[in-house]
């Protein structure tokens, strides 16, 4: 069996709140309470004395406490501010491990040593938090981080500690729910199982047999027999590079010139740690105090002449894009997608057509600019070219819109769109033109059709719809009114037709086919 390490939890709590309360200037001693999804997620003491609670709805929280104030939870605030304390207690002691924002643990034998014993180094560790501001903060100090986190949260002092081999008795008492399996706390609550204690003393062969593995880990931590070991973060390398100029630089070939030397030393250290560049993120800085900060992404990896390409490029856009009306002082490149250098290996023989495809479209845009090549994307809309989305070469394309669209054509999509409809009629049995009025009733079934300028007739031998739009009717300039068919013709060829407009101007087109 693996013994289990001696671990130091810090804890401070409520820590979203601490957190909003450094970010946004707030008074601490005031009734606040974070709200996700309509819910308190967490709240302030103050807040916690008029009856407010995690897991209440906002309104009950406000009725509880009047002079409540409000505020949605974000967290990447959480994360952000936490930050800066994770970095104080690296200095102090190394091997740090983030738990969530608010927590983290670390291995308590060399903070014992250094400090002369567990509960020096934990008073060391609440001191480096007061420094900062932050009151209130507990550690735990058990076997194991379950049990010294644990400790932290319940301990009647600011540091709690768990003698050596004593966790079972510690957990005892404590309630199922802190092992973060909710249906099985439920399960054993069901079953007459009320605590932890009640739950280690089942077999182990048997809580395998009836709760499978999630069960038996959670019978583990119950047992106080936590073997797992606290992993310190490691600090990323930091490859940005930056490159001044005094004086400041008027001319866009000199600025990209000065940026060729920190390219090549970017993607030369990217390559020293074994990893790729697929997305960058540019800060140019000007003599006015002006700051132009934009990303961009590779569908491949950077290189360095094609760093030097977006820095021009974002210079290029202008003063209405980049902010800038100065000279430039400062540009800063920072990697901001990475890979393993392995995953971007040519094969044996090359990649073949589609490197090659890729290096001609690079060389092309890297001509033209960065707009001068684009690609096909599909993004959400009810229209086929309300869908058709052109993205730069080398850009993220737009995320799939999951949204319901009603009126939107049913899947598959057609493989050929006309970039402008082709006129054309369409005619019911005995050669009756067809209409589609305000309801989208036809006034015949079709039967056949012909393009306006001439061609041969094609027989409908299949058809479906119809897929009603009517957009922007109080508009009589943008407004949108169309029926849409799916029709199939005798040699088995699929096209999508549509009435558009209204009264006398109303107007058959093919506007795509289905290949």
């Amino acid at each position: 069996m693996t013994t289990a390490t001696r671990t130091m939890v810090l804890w401070s709590p409520d820590w979203p709140v601490t957190a909003a309360v450094r970010e946004l200037g707030l008074d601490a001693d005031a009734p606040i309470a974070l709200i996700d999804k309509g819910l308190v997620f967490a709240c302030s003491a103050s807040a916690r004395a008029e009856g407010v609670s995690r897991g209440i709805r906002v309104r009950e929280a406000q009725a509880r406490c009047t002079a409540l104030t409000v505020l949605p939870h974000h967290a990447d605030i959480d994360n952000r501010v936490f930050e800066p304390v994770i970095a104080e207690i690296e200095r102090m002691t190394p091997g740090v491990q983030l738990l969530r924002p608010g927590s983290l643990a670390i291995r308590a034998r060399g903070p014992a040593r250094y400090y002369g014993g567990e509960k020096p180094a934990a008073l060391a560790l609440i001191g480096v938090l007061a420094d900062l501001g932050i009151m209130g903060a507990r550690v735990g100090i058990a076997d194991g981080p379950f049990t010294a986190e644990q400790a932290a949260r319940r301990g009647g002092s600011p540091v709690q500690i768990v003698p050596p081999g004593d966790s079972p008795r510690f957990l005892d008492p404590l309630p199922l729910s802190v092992v973060g399996e909710p249906q099985l706390a439920v399960l054993l609550q069901r079953l007459g199982i009320r605590t932890l204690g009640g739950f280690a003393a089942l077999d182990p062969a048997d809580v395998r047999d009836r709760f499978g593995e999630p069960g038996l880990r959670a019978h583990t931590l119950a047992r106080g027999l936590d073997a797992r070991l606290v992993s310190p973060r490691v600090p990323p390398r930091q490859l940005e590079q930056v490159v001044d100029f005094e004086p400041a630089l008027d001319r866009i070939d000199q600025v990209a010139f000065g940026v060729l030397a920190i390219a090549d030393a970017l993607i030369a250290g990217l390559i020293a740690a074994r990893l790729v560049c697929t997305g960058i993120r540019i800060d140019i800085d000007s003599d006015a105090g002006e700051s132009s900060v934009r990303s961009w992404l590779h569908p491949r990896s950077f290189t360095a002449s094609e760093v030097v390409d977006r820095v021009r490029w974002q210079l290029q856009g202008g003063a209405a894009e980049t902010g800038l009306s100065a000279g430039i002082t400062r540009v800063t490149v920072t990697p901001e997608n990475v890979d393993s250098i392995g995953n971007h290996e040519e094969g044996l023989w090359g990649s073949g057509p589609d490197e090659r495809i890729h290096h001609g479209l690079s060389r092309v845009q890297g001509m033209l600019g960065h707009e001068g090549v684009l690609t096909a994307a599909i993004g959400g809309g009810r229209t086929l070219s309300d869908r058709a989305r052109l993205v730069a070469w080398g850009d993220r394309a737009p995320a799939p819109d999951t949204r319901p669209w009603p009126g939107q054509l049913p899947q598959p999509a057609p493989a050929t769109v006309f970039p402008a409809g082709h006129p054309v009629h369409v005619f019911g049995a005995g050669g009756a033109v067809v209409s589609v009025d305000d309801r989208g009733v036809l006034s015949a079934a079709p039967v056949e059709f012909s393009a306006e300028s001439g061609g041969r007739m094609r027989r409908v031998t299949a058809w479906a719809g119809p897929w009603t739009l009517d957009e922007r009717w109080w508009d009589a300039k943008t407004s949108l009114r169309a029926s849409r068919f799916q029709v199939v013709d005798e040699a088995g060829i699929a096209w999508l037709l549509v009435y558009a407009g209204r009264g006398q101007g109303a107007h058959w087109v093919a506007e795509a086919r289905y290949d």
